[in-house]
């Protein structure tokens, strides 16, 4: 297979799609290679800083207009902070994913390192059910909640109720770093597991289960191409509302 050392500087020209189908063609052999490890992991960043933007336009964009950002729970109790960059522990935090789980994505490093935890449930004005349509959350290092239960401990602690099954059950079915309720839960109804990242996993950019299971970078950008809110709701003024969230966003 042929390496590309333009990985990075082609992707900032906008040949993306190509950058990552060359990225995933390596799976983790790439690991074995330090000098691609660096350069695909500038791409990785590339990517992160990108949606970090993206992020910050779409809840600049919802306080515009008047949207009221809230919990999944029955008082909607509201959220001051939908969006926590990372905090200073978010480099050693990465670490600790990749020491405890043995390979983790690059993507998901950068995004800890850059993006940090985002959480756009809520309610728009223009849009009453916008809760329903299953609004990004991502949440890793836990650096929107700095005073509740570590994200650490409960990470930890799912690893090893899997690892406990993985030892009893025939199938145990892959382990998944949960990072969002599911987009049922989202809208403070019964629904399923959680979202998040199939580990170990040591591919540049890894597989994210949500309402489907697909890379990483595919799920943000159908995410990001909704303005958030990827599921659809049928409601009036949904998609309206969606097309000036999405107005200018970033590709990745």
């Amino acid at each position: 297979m042929n390496s590309s050392p333009q990985w990075l500087s082609r992707y900032r020209r906008g040949q993306r799609e190509q950058v990552w189908h060359e990225l995933h063609q390596w799976g983790s052999a790439i690991r074995l290679h330090p000098e691609l490890v660096e350069e695909a992991q500038s791409v990785c960043d590339e990517m992160a800083r990108r949606a970090r933007q993206n992020v910050e336009v779409v809840v600049a964009r919802l306080t515009a207009a008047g949207y009221r950002f809230h919990e999944n729970d029955d008082e909607e109790t509201p959220v001051s902070c939908p969006h926590a960059p990372p905090t200073a522990q978010a480099d050693a935090y990465a670490g600790w994913l990749r020491d405890r789980f043995g390979a983790v994505p690059m993507t998901l490093c950068s995004w800890v390192r850059l993006v940090g935890d985002v959480w756009l449930v809520g309610t728009h004005p223009e849009w009453p059910t916008s809760a329903s349509a299953d609004p990004l959350v991502i949440e890793l290092e836990g650096s929107r909640h700095p005073d509740g239960p570590s994200l650490r401990d409960y990470h930890d602690e799912e690893w090893a109720d899997w690892q406990e099954e993985q030892a009893t059950d025939e199938d145990p079915g892959v382990f998944v770093l949960p990072v969002a309720p599911d987009r049922l839960h989202k809208e403070n109804t019964s629904g399923g597991g959680p979202y998040g990242f199939v580990l170990p996993d040591g591919c540049v950019d890894g597989l994210f289960v949500g309402e489907t299971t697909t890379s990483f970078v595919a799920y943000l950008n159908q995410v990001f191409g909704s303005g958030g809110f990827p599921w659809p709701t049928g409601s009036e003024g949904e998609w309206q509302v969606k097309r000036s969230l999405a107005e200018g966003l970033l590709p990745l």
